[in-house]
This record gives C-alpha cells, structure tokens and sequence, in this order.
C-alpha cells in the first residue's frame, strides 16, 4: 500500500525541523509552510484560526485570523508553584487569557501569534516545562491517577509516568534548536531507535490508574496500566492495549474501542514491555489510511492473541495471568481531603475545564495567590479539574481562605454531581474538526438537563454526560452514561449505556437531534429511570437492563 502524505512529510522532516524556521521568520502571513503544518503538532502546538470570524474575514477578502494552540508536556499532571506562576504569566502575555484543562491532564493555551511562539516555549523552559511530543503521531502525555488519598505507593507509582514520558520521548534535538535556539546537531548524528525516521502511525496513549481508581479512563487508551499493589508494597501492573475513542461519522471501518487486557508484568519488565508494544504498533501500524493507522485497528487485524505473542517475543517477557483488582471510583472527589501522611489536598470543580476569572468565580487570581505562598502544588485531573495538593496542616487554613474568597469553594459545593462529572472538548471556535460546539455551549445544557432531574428527583444521581464537536472523541464521549457528538452546529448524535466506571462502551441511541429534541428525549428517559431503576442502579446499567439501546 502506497503511504499517506503525512508519513513523507515525517520522513523528509530531518528530525522534525522541516522548514519551521523558515516559516517563522516569514512575517507576510500568521500561517506556516503546509508541511510544516505537520510537523509542528510534534513539538506540541496546533495551527488555528477563528472560526467564528471566518465568513467575515472571506467576505472582507483578507487572511484568516491565524494563531497556535500550544499543549504541555505535563506527566501524571503535577506542576509545582513556580510552575503555575509561569503558566499564569505566559497565558496572560501571550494568549486568550483562558487556561484549558484537557482531557489527558495537562493544559493547552490558545491564540498564541505566530511571533509570540518562541517567547512562550522560552518562558516555560525558564521552569522546566516543555511541550514536545504532547500532539503529532508519538507518545502523548502520560496519564496517572490524580488522587493520592489512598495509596501508601502513590508516589512511586505517580513516577512510572515521567519515566514512560522519558523513555518514549522523541530524541531529536530541532525543538531545542527551532524554539530556545540551542545549537544546532546534524539530524544524521541523532539516533532515535524508537522513531526511527517514521514515528508512529499515529498518536500513542498511555495511563495509569491505581485502584480504586478509574479517573483516568484507563481503557480507553492504547496503553493501559493498572497498578496491582500487595501488603502496601507495587509489585506491577496488569497491562491492557488497543483502547482509542476516535471514529468518523459514516465509516463503519472507524470506532471506539476499550483495551484488551494482555495479562500481568512485574514493575522491573514493565518498561521493556510497553517500549515493545510502541514498537509493534510502529512496524505493523496502518501508514496508508490514517483514520485505521491506531493501534486498536492494529490489534483487531492482527489478533489479540498474535500481538500479545508478538511484545512478548519482542520483549522476551511472558505475561502472566491479570492479577486480582477493583476500580470502583471514576469521578474526582471534592473538596477536602487528607493523606497518609497527613497533608491536605482541595479538589476544586472546574467546569469544562476552563480557568479563568468571571463573576461568580475567579480560579485564575484564586490559583495564582496560593501559587504565590508557595505553600501547595497543582495536579490535574482527567475530568479536567485542578486538586490544590500537598498543603501542610498550618497552611490549610490560608489556602482555604483563599478559595473562599476567589469563590472557588462556593462553585464547587454548589455543582450538583451531573455537572460536576461533564466533560467537553474545546470544539468551536479554535478546533478544526468541530462539526459542533461543546465546551461552550454544555453548561448551558447542563442547566436544563438539572431541570429535568429535578423533576424526577434525580438531582444526586452520579450521572456521567460527556460531549464533544465530532467523532474522534477528546472527551471520550463513547465511555459516557449519555455521549453528545456533534453532528453539525446545532445538532448531535446521541449515545447511552456505558457503565459508570469506565468498563463498557455506550451505543447509538439517536442521531441528529437539535436541542429541543435532545431534552424531550432526555426526559422521557430519565421518568422511566426515575420510576423503575433498581436500588443503587446506575442510569448506563438500567439503560442495558432495559435494552434501551
């Protein structure tokens, strides 16, 4: 099969450098060289425009209003005080003003010029912080339970993610030559084993949960670790592959799908093992048709049983039987809580992910103040929230003071359990793929659906509503209780009946509903679940009980 345009581009790239900085130093238009396109996702970034000027812009016959989305490199999402401060800066200097909470629990600013992209890389190496490798067809950010409430392990098992992001981190040195202006290296000196000069077909997903635990979704990646701990001691993961949300709407050969669990690898062969599955999908990946170039499309045409056979003769590391484990928690806990060692963390309900000061709340000024003590870290969660982490007893009281006083704390005991569980990808304005909106318009759907809960008495049912501008899923619409997908603006498929804990995938329930027809659909649902639902039900469970879908 003849490879896609893509992987000529990658390999032609000479270590991702392309023309970048020839396209930089072009000052006639905010865009970039086509192919640079490309390559520019590898170090992290996303070329944009405004959608929602675009008509007027054609009319007016002028360019599009052109700018950059850039992506953290953030593993298991923790950023220390002096961190966010920098955060805080770069997104007031360069940016929107807003800080995205994604999915994978790192941030992403938008409305970055052309001439302000170097400054902002620079700004954030000055911390330590750096985005290569967080788009484009390698390793994404490494994913780990946020929550350290439970585990005695966790911080040993938080740092499996820096070092998966280590040790499968692109080793070419044009980031550091195009964007801080280091010194250049001969692309021919460079020897990158894993990447070779093709990288991956596509992007490459990886998560950690640690029981309880299943904020993380962990299924849902191409990776998916679950950490077996015994007598308060790790001693490896159970692995699962082949997990991806992306589809395409009308290509039945596209679809989302949860991980296959490979069985058991003790924690000193866990390295080898997942530097062998990125491997496998690097040699046997579809490079021809990059809608079926994932590694759940990888696994589904070859077998599981032969890609399993494969990483262990790649690896030389048989997998043992899946050991014994129980997710039980998929949402983020809030408010208060205190740790083995006795330090206070404050989970903070962020809605749609979204940082920024508007009436009743001000999370940027809130977050940047207890930033200034210095007296706590930040962790992000995959529900795209933010937990204020690490705070000793006598400096609870301050941090608290300051929640309240930024409204923080009043928005988040105020959310009822549906809003509080939604997610939304960025979708309209900046995202190109969006068919429809999400971030911005599910608070506002959020809001009747409340009334229609209200209604049945429903208001602390843990519902989980999840809603994305189109089918490649960012906001794993497919692993909801009720998905919302867009089809057009206006307009979404729906669909229902995923369990509550992240282990079974929804269905098509309806297509192409505006919103009046979402809510008389949601209603007549939510009566029936109202009135039969058995005790302790779930709305996903009840939905296949019934055969709803």
């Amino acid at each position: 099969m003849s490879e896609s345009v893509v992987e000529k581009i990658k390999k032609e790239s000479k270590g991702l450098r392309g023309t970048l900085k020839e396209s930089l130093l072009d000052e006639h238009t905010g865009a970039i060289r086509e192919s640079d396109t490309a390559l520019i996702k590898f170090h992290g970034m996303y070329m944009q425009d405004d959608r929602d000027r675009r008509d007027e812009r054609a009319e007016k016959k002028l360019e599009r209003l052109y700018s950059y989305m850039i992506r953290l490199r953030l593993p298991g999402g923790l950023l220390s005080a002096e961190q966010w401060i920098a955060l805080h800066e770069v997104t007031n200097n360069y940016t929107t003003g807003v800080i995205k909470i994604t999915t994978r629990q790192t941030v992403q600013l938008h409305g970055i010029l052309k001439h302000h992209i170097k400054p902002t890389i620079k700004d954030f190496n000055t911390v330590k912080l750096d985005s290569i490798a967080a788009c484009g067809d390698v390793n994404r950010n490494v994913i780990a339970s946020a929550h350290p409430r439970f585990s005695a392990v966790y911080e040993e098992i938080f740092s499996y993610a820096g070092k998966l992001s280590k040790l499968l981190l692109p080793k070419t040195h044009g980031y550091y030559e195009i964007w801080l202006d280091e010194e250049k290296i001969s692309p021919e000196l460079e020897k990158d084993e894993l990447y070779q000069d093709r990288y991956f077909p596509r992007k490459f997903k990886i998560a950690i949960a640690i029981p309880p635990y299943n904020d993380v979704d962990v299924f849902t990646n191409d990776v998916g670790l679950i950490a077996i701990v015994e007598n308060n001691e790790l001693v490896g993961f159970n692995v699962s592959a082949g997990g991806g949300m992306g589809a395409t709407h009308g290509n039945a050969e596209t679809y989302p799908r949860l991980a296959s669990m490979l069985g058991f690898v003790k924690k000193d062969d866990l390295f080898k093992v997942v530097y062998e599955i990125a491997t496998t999908q690097r040699d046997f990946g579809n490079r021809s048709d990059r809608k079926l170039a994932r590694l759940k499309y990888t696994i589904d045409r070859m077998g599981v049983d032969v890609f399993k056979k494969e990483v262990e003769t790649r690896s030389g590391i048989p997998f043992q039987p899946e050991r014994k484990y129980e997710l039980t928690i998929r949402h983020d806990e809030y408010g208060w809580h205190k740790n083995h060692e006795g330090l206070y963390y404050y989970t903070a309900f962020v809605e749609a992910g979204r940082v920024y000061d508007g009436d009743k709340v001000q999370f940027k000024k809130a977050f940047y103040e207890i930033a200034k003590t210095g007296k706590a870290q930040f962790r992000f969660t995959c529900n795209q929230n933010i937990i204020v982490s690490d705070i000793k007893p006598e400096d609870k009281e301050e941090i608290e003071n300051i929640l309240q006083d930024y409204g923080v704390i009043q928005v988040t005991k105020n959310a009822l359990p549906v809003r509080r569980n939604a997610i939304a990808c960025v979708a309209l304005n900046t995202c190109p793929l969006a068919f429809a909106e999400a971030q911005r318009y599910l608070p506002s759907l959020i809001d009747k659906i409340e009334d229609i809960l209200g209604r049945y008495n429903l208001n602390n049912e843990e519902l989980h509503v999840r809603m994305t501008g189109c089918p490649n899923g960012c906001g794993r619409p497919y692993a909801a209780e009720i998905g919302f997908v867009g089809t057009a603006l206006g307009r979404y498929n729906i669909y229902l009946g995923a369990d509550a804990l992240g282990k079974r995938l929804n269905k098509l329930y309806k297509e192409n509903l505006d919103e009046p027809e979402i809510l008389s659909t949601l209603d007549a649902l939510l009566k029936d679940f109202s009135a039969n639902k058995n005790l302790n039900e779930s709305f996903g469970d009840y939905v296949i009980r019934k055969k709803i879908v």
